[in-house]
């Protein structure tokens, strides 16, 4: 799954970097801005550096898909004048680091790729490119793989090279087990178009099966930054998509694509699939998955009133109180799922090495069925499909597990915890046997509160409406600093003059 990725970005030629928040500080994310300068990722988001619940220091812009200053060092303030001299070189910068072909001219590129034998079909792996004859001489030097037949064609993910970076690309790909389970899900539960957001190998899995089966019936349209897919899938089947910043680089007509996808009729359901790189910033991905519900909300026909748009969002579990957060209605299903080229969320390993990989939907826990074979139980108490190490427990009233492993409950903490976990009366909570105890009352880094941690403070979700007021003042602030400025600068000028003048008659 992609979801973000590129060369590096830049603002011109700025090489001012955004200030590393200090201990005690963190960077909140104040969301997306109309008229947010762009980078080759689309529009930047705004952020700023908040301790203990205030704002300290200016706001500034930065790459909505990397987080890594390495893979786009986009940066510029928010008060920044920029010249018309670095618009230009930014916009040229931007241009130059888009694809090297549209996606009509890709499309037109694979019509006429499939025509060739076969001993003519080339791929060449360092530019990650389908060949035809006449390009041959240009990649003579690189690594060429030759016969693509029209099966590798229907698999493009195991053609393409993954993208690994996990926080701008992480392109962990389903394992056969969890698509074919997923699809197979998807059909038993009536939905026959599937949105996919980030997942292209279910993306595949559902194309391959509607060019070969007759009577299968489901589409599907991949939304994805990794503008590689293009070359294998028209303009109907893929739109090339920022899922941080909800950024069609197709403009509105892919914009529209979308929105006529999420069209549906009554026999025809829709569900969305995202699986983001668990790097990324959940309010940013939250942001944009409310848009496209809300997409799926203007084309909503009669009988689908007051609903939301299905969905299966693929994050690991210890993210679960940062969707709920944004996403009340979701919960977090026990199915694991694994990756071919992810070395540790594999099925089937056992205490901490299985995979941490869940599905949260906002689909009735009741209505997902697991694999009984897989050691998966249906709890009549919890109504749901849990693991087999999920016991429920009597007092929470709830199989409280979410690693797989059977948990304990706490009397002291009132809660079930992870067995590994003893109670410590210093810290007046589970944790570790062997872990250094800190004070309880230290509270969070970003907002003062105790209870949660810094990466989990509702404050670095917060949007920019609740700081107008701020912004308003600072630049009043500054207007009168401005003002002030040019007050002294008048006067120290006019005393010299004066002074001037007097030196003058003196000598005369």
């Amino acid at each position: 799954m992609a979801a973000g990725g590129g060369a590096g970005a830049g603002g011109g030629r700025q090489q001012a970097t955004a200030p590393a928040p200090a201990p005690g500080a963190a960077l909140a994310l104040l969301g997306a801005v109309p008229g947010a300068p762009s980078c080759p990722h689309g529009p930047a988001l705004l952020f700023v550096k908040v301790s203990h619940g205030r704002e300290e220091g200016r706001r500034f812009y930065a790459c909505s898909a990397c987080r890594d200053r390495k893979d786009c060092n986009f940066f510029q303030w928010e008060d920044e004048k920029v010249s018309e001299t670095r618009l230009a070189a930014r916009e040229e910068y931007n241009r130059n680091h888009q694809p090297p072909f549209t996606h009509r001219q890709n499309v037109e590129r694979y019509e006429n790729f499939v025509l060739l034998p076969l001993s003519k079909r080339r791929f060449c792996q360092e530019c990650q490119l389908l060949l035809l004859p006449a390009e041959w001489g240009r990649h003579s030097s690189h690594q060429i793989l030759c016969d693509i037949s029209t099966a590798q064609l229907r698999s493009p993910s195991q053609l393409l090279y993954p993208l690994e970076n996990k926080k701008t690309n992480a392109q962990y790909l389903f394992a056969n087990r969890s698509c074919q389970f997923l699809l197979d899900l998807i059909i038993s539960l009536g939905f026959r178009r599937v949105l996919c957001v980030g997942t292209p190998r279910l993306h595949e899995m559902i194309q391959s099966k509607a060019s070969q089966e007759e009577d299968f019936r489901v589409r599907s349209l991949l939304l994805d930054i990794d503008f590689r897919y293009s070359q294998f899938y028209t303009e109907d089947e893929f739109c090339h998509y920022n899922m941080f910043n909800h950024y069609f680089f197709g403009g509105e007509a892919a914009h529209e694509t979308c929105r006529k996808f999420l069209n549906q009729d009554k026999d025809e359901r829709v569900i969305m699939v995202t699986d983001p790189p668990f790097g990324g910033l959940v309010e940013a991905l939250a942001s944009s998955f409310k848009k496209l519900m809300a997409m799926w909300k203007e084309t909503e026909k009669e009988g689908y009133e007051n609903q939301e748009m299905p969905i299966f969002w693929i994050f690991p579990y210890f993210f679960e109180s940062r969707i709920l957060e944004f996403f009340p209605s979701f919960s977090m299903m026990d199915y694991q799922v694994d990756y071919d080229n992810h070395a540790l969320y594999k099925h089937g390993k056992t205490g901490r090495r299985q995979s941490p990989v869940r599905i949260f939907t906002n689909l009735s826990p009741s209505m997902i069925v697991l694999p009984v074979e897989e050691g998966y139980r249906f709890c009549a108490i919890c109504k749901r499909y849990v693991s087999s190490g999920n016991q429920h427990c009597e007092i929470c009233n709830s199989c409280t597990s979410k690693d797989g492993r059977q948990w304990k409950h706490c009397s002291l903490c009132k809660k079930c915890v992870k067995p590994s976990w003893f109670h410590c009366n210093n810290c007046n909570c589970c944790a570790l046997q062997n872990h250094t105890c800190e004070k309880t009352d230290a509270g969070c880094f970003v907002c003062g509160k105790a209870g949660h941690k810094r990466s989990t403070c509702p404050s670095l979700s917060r949007t920019r409406t609740s700081c107008q007021a701020d912004k308003k003042q600072r630049q009043k602030t500054l207007k009168r600093v401005k003002i002030g400025i040019h007050k002294r600068l008048a006067m120290k000028h006019a005393i010299f003059s004066r002074r001037k003048i007097k030196n003058k008659k003196k000598k005369t």
